[in-house]
C-alpha cells in the first residue's frame, strides 16, 4: 500500500467516525474529506471539484424538481389516493396496498417524496377503518424502499453507475434494476403480510386514540385541553394596556399561550407578539387553573372556559396534527425561532412527545424528530403549512396552491421523461434535465420553487463524496481493500465474497447514509470482483441493493424516521420487524444476481 492510499484510508476511517456519530452534519463531514484530500494532493483541483459537474448529480437533481412538480399538480397525491382505495377494509388488504402503493410510487419518485404522499392519506384510511397506525406506517416504509430498488432512479443505484463508468464499464440501464428488485418487492410484501405484520407493535390505546380522532374534534380531549381552554376580558384597570403580547409577559413568564384576541368584534386567530392589547379585547388564552390569580391579578376578567374550538367570526379554527418531514429544517430549534405563529398565523397548542402531551412552554421547545405539533388555525392557514417542505399535515386539507389544471401536462412530461430514459435516445441526465425544466416551462412549478425543492444537502454530499471514490480507485486502496476482501474469503466460492459484500454495505448503511456507502464501497466490491475474475457488474449492482437494505434501525433511512412518529414506533420495533426481512432480502439478492447477471 502507499502512502496516498494509506492516508485516505486514515482520512476515511475518522470521516465515517463523524458520519456514524453525527457530530457533525453528514454534508459538511464530506466536503471537509473533498479538501482534506484535495490538499494532501491525491486528486488533482479538476478532480476534487469534478464531483459537481457529474451526471449523477445533474439526475439526482432533476429528480429533485420532478418530484415537486407532481406534488405541485396534485398528480402523486391523485394516484396514491386512488391506489390506496384498492386496499379494501382488513388489515392484510391494507397493508398490501399500502406497500405496493408506496413501491409503485418510489419508482419514478424519490423514496421520501413517496412516503410523504402517502402517508396523510393511510392515517386518514386507517382511522375510517379502524386499523392502528402501528400496523400500517412501518409497512409504508418498507413498501417505499423496496420500490427504490427496483429502478435506476433510486440515489445509490444512481451513484454504483458512476463507480462503472469510472472503470469503463457499461452502466446499467433504467429497468435492469427492475429484473432483481420486483422479486424483492413481491417477497417483501409477502413476508409483511404473513410474517413481519404479527411483530408489529400494539400501540397504547392513548397513542392509538389521538391518530383515530384526529379529524373528529376529539382531539382536545386527547391533549387534554378542555380546561385549559379560557377567555379573558381586559379591564380598563389592566397594566397589559397599551403593551405588546410580548411585553406583557403572558407567554415567556407565565408559559400562557395566547389563542386569539377580539377587539371591537374583530378576530385575530394567532395574533404576533407585536400585538398591542387594548381595554376591552377579549383573550382567547391556554393557560392552567393555577395561572387564574396571577391572570387576574394583571387585570384580566375571567369570563369562563371555551368549549372546544369556537367560531371566531367568520373564521372557523380547526385543529391539524402535524408532523416534521424527514430532514426538516424545523429539528432543534423552537417555535419562537422558527416565528411558527407569525408566519402560518396559527398557533402550536400542544407537542406530542414519547406518549404524552407537552403543554407548556411549548415555545421554548426544541423540537424533535417524531415530534407531533397539535396546531390550531384555518384552512387556508393550513394548506400554506401542508405546501411547506418541513412539515407533513396530519389531516385531508383541500390544498388550493395545487395547480390541478397543471396535472395532465405533468403526468405526460414525466411518462415522456421516463421513455426518454429508457429509450437511450439521450443520456439519462439530460432526459431529466430536460423534463425537469419542462416543468417549470408549463408552470408546474415555478423556477424559485424548483430551486426549493432540491435537496441541497443531499446534492453536495454525492457531489463531494464522488471524487473520494474516484480517489479509492487512483489510489489503489479500493484495490488494496479488494484484495483483503479476496485474501479472507477468496479460497471458497465467489459467491461467498458476494455475500461479505451484501453484508458490509448493508451494516455500514444502517449507520451512514446510503449514498455515502455506496461510493465508499462500490469500488471495493468492483475490485474485488475483478482479482476473482467475477463479474464486477453483479458485484457493483449487490453494493447498490444492499446499500437500500436500510430495515434494520430508523437511522438507516429517513423514511423510517418520517413513520417513527405516526406509528408510535421505538428503535427495538424496527429491529425486531427488519431482522427476517433483511435476511430474507440479503438470501434472495444471493440467488438473484448470479441468475440474472451470473458470476
Amino acid at each position: 500500500m502507499n502512502a496516498d492510499a494509506l492516508f485516505l484510508l486514515l482520512a476515511l476511517v475518522v470521516a465515517s467516525i463523524f458520519f456514524v456519530t453525527e457530530w457533525l452534519r453528514a454534508d459538511l463531514v464530506a466536503l471537509l474529506l473533498l479538501v482534506t484530500v484535495g490538499i494532501a494532493g491525491i486528486l488533482t483541483p479538476q478532480e476534487v471539484l469534478s464531483g459537481f459537474g457529474r451526471s449523477a448529480v445533474i439526475t439526482i437533481l432533476a429528480i429533485f424538481i420532478l418530484t415537486a412538480a407532481l406534488e405541485k399538480t396534485g398528480v402523486s397525491q391523485q394516484l396514491g389516493a386512488a391506489l390506496l382505495r384498492l386496499g379494501g377494509n382488513t388489515e392484510g388488504r391494507m397493508l398490501v396496498a399500502l406497500m405496493m402503493s408506496g413501491a409503485f410510487l418510489s419508482l419514478f419518485m424519490n423514496n421520501i417524496a413517496a412516503g410523504a404522499v402517502l402517508l396523510p392519506a393511510a392515517v386518514g384510511i386507517a382511522r375510517e377503518r379502524k386499523i392502528s397506525p402501528s400496523k400500517l406506517m412501518m409497512p409504508l416504509a418498507f413498501g417505499t424502499t423496496l420500490g427504490g430498488m427496483a429502478t435506476l432512479l433510486t440515489t445509490v443505484n444512481i451513484l454504483a453507475n458512476v463507480t462503472l463508468r469510472d472503470n469503463n464499464l457499461a452502466p446499467f440501464g433504467l429497468f435492469d434494476y427492475a429484473r432483481t428488485g420486483i422479486p424483492l418487492i413481491f417477497l417483501g410484501v409477502a413476508y409483511m403480510y404473513f410474517i413481519g405484520r404479527r411483530w408489529l407493535p400494539h400501540r397504547s390505546p392513548t397513542d392509538w386514540a389521538r391518530i383515530m380522532h384526529v379529524s373528529r374534534g376529539q382531539l382536545t380531549d386527547i391533549y387534554a385541553l378542555r380546561e385549559r381552554w379560557l377567555h379573558a376580558r381586559v379591564l380598563p384597570t389592566s397594566p397589559l394596556i397599551g403593551k405588546t403580547l410580548m411585553d406583557t409577559g403572558l407567554g415567556r413568564e407565565l408559559g400562557v399561550n395566547v389563542l386569539a384576541i377580539l377587539n371591537e368584534g374583530r378576530p385575530r386567530l394567532a395574533p404576533p407578539r407585536t400585538e398591542t392589547v387594548r381595554a376591552g379585547d377579549v383573550l382567547y388564552l391556554q393557560a392552567r387553573s393555577e395561572q387564574v390569580k396571577e391572570l387576574q391579578e394583571r387585570g384580566l376578567a375571567l369570563e369562563g372556559a371555551l368549549s372546544g374550538v369556537e367560531l371566531w367570526g367568520a373564521t372557523t379554527p380547526r385543529l391539524f396534527e402535524v408532523i416534521l418531514s424527514p430532514r426538516s429544517n424545523a429539528v432543534g430549534k423552537t417555535l419562537r425561532e422558527l416565528h411558527f405563529r407569525e408566519k402560518f398565523d396559527s398557533n402550536v397548542v400542544a407537542i406530542w412527545r414519547e406518549g404524552k402531551p407537552r403543554r407548556v412552554a411549548i415555545g421554548e421547545l426544541a423540537l424533535q424528530q417524531g415530534d407531533a405539533l397539535l396546531v390550531l388555525g384555518s384552512n387556508e392557514r393550513m394548506s400554506l403549512l401542508q405546501s411547506e417542505a418541513d412539515y407533513i399535515v396530519l389531516a385531508d386539507t383541500q390544498d388550493e396552491s395545487l395547480r390541478r389544471a397543471k396535472a395532465p401536462l405533468a403526468a405526460i412530461i414525466m411518462i415522456v421523461t421516463l421513455f426518454a430514459s429508457a429509450s437511450g435516445i439521450i443520456s439519462v441526465a439530460e432526459a431529466m434535465l430536460a423534463g425537469a425544466l419542462a416543468m417549470v416551462v408549463v408552470r408546474a412549478l415555478t423556477m424559485d420553487e424548483a430551486y426549493q425543492a432540491i435537496e441541497w444537502r443531499a446534492i453536495f454530499l454525492i457531489a463531494a463524496m464522488l471524487p473520494v471514490g474516484l480517489a479509492m480507485t487512483k489510489t489503489g486502496a479500493a484495490a488494496w481493500l479488494g484484495t483483503v476482501l479476496v485474501g479472507m474469503f477468496g479460497s471458497f466460492h465467489p459467491i461467498v465474497v458476494l455475500g461479505a459484500v451484501l453484508l458490509l454495505t448493508m451494516l455500514l448503511t444502517q449507520v451512514m447514509s446510503g449514498q455515502a456507502t455506496v461510493v465508499l464501497l462500490a469500488p471495493i466490491a468492483l475490485a474485488a470482483a475483478q482479482q476473482m475474475h467475477a463479474n464486477p457488474r453483479t458485484f457493483v449492482m449487490g453494493a447498490a441493493l444492499a446499500a437500500s437494505l436500510a430495515f434494520l434501525t430508523p437511522l438507516g433511512h429517513p423514511i423510517n424516521v418520517l413513520v417513527m412518529g405516526p406509528g408510535g414506533y421505538k428503535f427495538a420495533d424496527f429491529f425486531r420487524v427488519g431482522a427476517l426481512m433483511t435476511v430474507i432480502s440479503v438470501g434472495a439478492l444471493l440467488i438473484l444476481l448470479p441468475i440474472i447477471w451470473g458470476l
